[in-house]
């Protein structure tokens, strides 16, 4: 199968951005210089570096020692979409790196130091319904480089980001905005690449399992077997239960398990009882949600509210 064509790529991305929120916030950005190491792991948070000004090596923990560091020139970023360990540094040799730098604003002209990088450096999450099972569709890590055709336009991004940068330890909220419009041109470029994974993501580019999942979204609590679900995508039982769990990596019912559990969550953010998150997914049984909702979640739908509303 060929990669994704522009069109198609372009509405799985604006579904994307109406089915899923994400949250970026910015921790420090400024200019590395002398030895230096950064690293963002050990957080258990999805993260993000993006090269400012100067260049850089990315050393990605368990990599071939055949596989050299990857560099990262001015206008590139990582997104790391799991807690992976790595650092980066002004050396491709790991064993050069150390543990402590020294960082200076950016906004401030200054000449070029051999070794120096200017950074934006900080944490992501996708929140909202699809957030989790979102994330499973994604690599460890995705690299941008706007000299790529499709991500030209992230230039720009990467410039106003640099004119934003002042104190580097506290980055102008308009920072993390523009990070999450880079990270959806991203989304954009993996798609039409094809570097996705099984997950709702690789479910969303197929136009057939695409209008499904909109439909469960809108109607979680209408009664979704998997009859249902196959002659919505107009295939046979079979067929739909093997194509839909190839691409999605899971079968047909635990995702609909899974997707009516986040949303009842979403539902108890916003204030809901249990009953009544319990009815907008399709539950009549406090007993049957209550089951669900800790094999999914972690803990039982009351215990949840009492948590999220304390916090």
């Amino acid at each position: 199968m060929g990669a994704m064509d522009p069109v198609s790529s372009d509405k799985l991305a604006q579904w994307l951005l109406g089915s899923i929120e994400l949250d970026a916030a910015a921790l420090h950005v400024g200019r590395y210089c002398g030895p230096w190491r950064a690293s963002t792991a050990g957080k258990a948070l999805a993260s993000f570096h993006l090269v400012l000004a100067g260049d850089c090596y990315l050393h990605i923990a368990g990599t071939s020692v055949d596989t050299p560091p990857l560099r990262l020139r001015a206008r590139d970023g990582v997104f790391l979409t799991r807690d992976v360990a790595h650092f980066l540094s002004p050396s491709p040799d790991p064993a050069a790196a150390i543990e402590r730098q020294t960082m200076r604003t950016l906004s401030v002209p200054a000449p070029e130091e051999p070794g120096s990088a200017g950074l934006a450096c900080g944490f992501f999450r996708f929140s909202g319904a699809l957030g989790p099972m979102v994330m499973n569709s994604f690599p460890d890590y995705l690299i941008c480089r706007s000299d790529e055709p499709s991500l030209v336009h992230t230039a720009a991004l990467f410039d106003l980001i640099l004119a934003e940068a002042g104190d580097p330890d506290r980055p102008s909220p308009l920072i993390a905005r523009l990070v999450e419009l880079l990270f959806f041109y991203l989304i954009r470029h993996a798609a039409r690449e094809e570097t996705l994974g099984a997950g709702v993501m690789a479910l969303a580019q197929r136009s057939e399992f695409l209008a499904l999942l909109e439909h469960m979204l809108a109607s979680p609590g209408e009664d979704w077997s998997i009859a249902r679900m196959a002659q919505a995508t107009h295939m046979s039982r079979a067929a739909f239960c093997k194509h839909f769990t190839e691409a999605g990596g899971v079968s047909p019912a635990q995702f609909l398990l899974r997707l009516r559990m986040r949303l009842a969550t979403q539902r108890l953010n916003a204030g809901d009882s249990v009953e009544q998150a319990a009815g907008h997914v399709g539950y009549q049984s406090h007993a049957a949600f209550t089951r669900a909702f800790k094999r999914v979640v972690g803990e039982r739908p009351g215990a949840y509210r009492r948590h999220q509303r304390a916090a």
